[in-house]
């Protein structure tokens, strides 16, 4: 929960991974919130106030998910909403201002972009959302001790490099800082 709100605050492309590592978090568990609060809550917080919190904000998103029928899959409408705004962001960043560094950092990460599009079939997934899912994938990798080779390492740092470009822009944007015919 506090990630969370840090993360959204602070750089929207780690609050997008976070909150894609709770959503399956949820789903691991099985919706059940006695279950994360056995496995999550309590071997992590000992401050009871805090916990309550953590237990209330978890009870929030599982009832959200729940009535937004992705138990098994997707994101959550709030995630869904930004995964828009920056899909929406990175077209103006391409096709308005053409900032010059997104567009250097695009031209580079498309073509692996895509080639993670294919091979996850996720062809339906706008390319912003496919880029996260990228970074994702190789989040869980790590965590499972799965080796990367240097090309995939060389690609993720790619998409990467492209993700934080558009979250800068997007915290700039949020904060009313942009000026999309001039950067």
């Amino acid at each position: 929960m506090l990630i969370a709100q840090r993360t959204k605050e602070n750089n929207i492309a780690e609050h997008i991974i976070y909150m894609f590592q709770v959503e399956d978090l949820i789903r691991a568990n099985k919706a059940d919130l006695d279950a994360i609060v056995t496995n999550v809550v309590q071997p992590l917080i000992t401050d009871e106030a805090m916990a309550q919190q953590y237990v209330d904000w978890y009870a929030g998103l599982i009832k959200q998910m729940k009535q937004e029928r992705i138990l098994e899959k997707g994101h959550h409408s709030d995630i869904n909403e930004i995964l828009m705004e920056l899909l929406l962001l990175h077209n103006t960043l391409i096709n308005i201002s053409k900032e010059k560094r997104y567009l250097e950092a695009f031209e580079v990460a498309l073509p692996i972009i895509k080639d993670f599009q294919h091979k996850s079939n996720g062809g339906d997934l706008n390319l912003i959302e496919v880029g996260f899912n990228a970074l994702y994938g190789k989040m869980i990798l790590k965590l499972k001790g799965t080796e990367i080779s240097a090309a995939s390492e060389e690609g993720f740092q790619a998409i990467s490099q492209l993700l934080g470009i558009l979250a800068h822009f997007y915290k700039r944007m949020k904060k009313g800082d942009m000026n999309f015919t001039n950067n």
